[in-house]
């Protein structure tokens, strides 16, 4: 294998690949603070609910993880120079070129190519995820055939969906004015009709939701929907016990139709005050406008990107830097792409924040509604020690990579409200 002739050490070049390099470092910095910050030590708030071999149990999952994570990230590093460097990006545009397809199939051929060779190269760790590290630390449910079997319907899923996806926006890139705009316009339109179709057509083909039984947790969510005067359609028990011993809670749906989803083993390992703290706080997301907050911000992001995408078509420079004979539509989706991995890092570093501070907002209208604070917090203790979290994380690794503040810091926030008593009748 010989190294590309037709490639260029332009400006693009040396930006990229310094930009891609420098990214790796800091993740890799922030890891290993992380790793140092895991103290013998057990904090002050968990003292009486972690035991000493919980304790420590978390800290060698959060060592497994990252280095599981780091081994990751460079072999994705690796292959993407070793695949660039070689002429891999300009050697398959002539390979899917010869099939003598026009620009639409040709692009959805190649674009399908490489995320298939992704997926190949992600196989591997995923299965040592689940079956190796997960299953080692006692939190895998599933089987192989479990496994396979949503590997194949996340597979069909992702061409079913994905593909006239690509295939309209290369038509619109191929011969449409303006098409950033139309660009932008298709894909916040599929992602809203996505958002709201998942909850009933996609994600019961993964797990079994089954409206919660009567009784009085029942009972007392329906109360607490109703004096949070919060349209909730139906709450859901969800088989999450299927795969993971993991416990967790979501929230779906637009206008009057909101659901909120409980994980069967989070019910089956926390109090009823617990449970309604946490849909409390669900529903804090709602009242405090998180989600359409967020979806604004998305929205516009996404068309800030859609916009750079416009000027960056057909680059010829970036296609000399790749090695690329031929500019293409959909070369230019993918090189964009690349070009675009630190600038997306920066912007989940943003997003990061406000998701954290979101959930300190939520946190304190669950504390405010309930009148029990207490409840919110065991509920945060409680899913730390069973999730076996990281107790003691270092703050440049949560601005990085945390979409929900510590526990710790959200007890202690917590045990700052002045929350009027419980059963005052408090409401935010």
């Amino acid at each position: 294998m010989q190294v590309n002739p037709l490639m260029q050490l332009n400006g693009w070049f040396v930006a990229i690949v310094l930009a891609l390099v420098i990214l790796w470092k800091i993740d890799l910095l922030a890891t290993l603070l992380n790793l140092k910050s895991l103290g013998p030590e057990i904090p002050k708030a968990f003292r009486g609910l972690v035991d000493e071999e919980t304790y420590v149990q978390s800290q060698d999952y959060t060592r497994a993880k990252a280095l599981l994570g780091i081994a990751e990230g460079i072999v994705a590093l690796v292959v993407l120079f070793i695949f660039w460097w070689f002429g891999g990006f300009g050697w398959l545009d002539e390979k899917v070129r010869a099939y003598g397809h026009g620009p639409i199939v040709t692009g959805v051929l190649y674009i399908g190519a490489l995320v298939v060779a992704l997926q190949l190269i992600n196989l591997p760790f995923d299965l040592y995820d689940t079956f190796g590290l997960e299953e080692r630390f006692g939190f895998n449910k599933s089987t192989f055939a479990i496994w396979l079997g949503d590997f194949v319907k996340g597979a069909a899923l992702g061409a079913l969906l994905g593909v006239p996806l690509l295939a309209g926006l290369l038509w619109i890139f191929q011969t449409v004015p303006m098409a950033w705009l139309w660009g932008w316009i298709l894909v916040t339109g599929f992602s809203l009709v996505l958002a709201y179709v998942a909850p009933t057509w996609i994600m019961p083909l993964f797990n079994k939701f089954e409206p919660l039984g009567e009784g009085s947790l029942k009972q007392a969510i329906h109360e607490m929907s109703v004096k949070c005067e919060f349209p909730l359609k139906e709450v859901s028990v969800m088989d999450g016990s299927k795969r993971s011993a993991k416990s967790n809670a979501f929230f779906t749906g637009f206008g009057n139709n909101k659901r909120i989803a409980l994980f069967d083993t989070l019910i089956a390992k926390h109090t009823e005050a617990e449970l309604v703290g946490v849909l409390a706080h669900e529903i804090g997301h709602f009242k405090k406008k998180h989600i359409v907050k967020s979806l604004v911000v998305g929205t516009l992001t996404t068309g800030a990107m859609f916009f750079l995408l416009g000027l960056m078509m057909n680059n010829r420079a970036l296609f000399d830097a790749f090695g690329v004979k031929e500019t293409s539509v959909y070369l230019s989706l993918v090189l964009f792409g690349i070009l675009m991995t630190p600038m997306s890092e920066v912007l989940s570093v943003a997003g990061n924040w406000m998701s954290r501070k979101h959930e300190f907002e939520a946190d304190a209208y669950a504390a405010e509604v309930t009148g029990n604070p207490q409840a919110m917090s065991d509920a945060l203790l409680k899913l730390s020690r069973d999730n076996l979290s990281n107790l003691t994380p270092h703050p440049f690794y949560v601005f990085l990579n945390y979409t929900h503040p510590p526990a710790v810091e959200r007890i202690a926030a917590l045990a700052a409200l002045n929350t009027r008593p419980a059963g005052s009748g408090a409401h935010p």
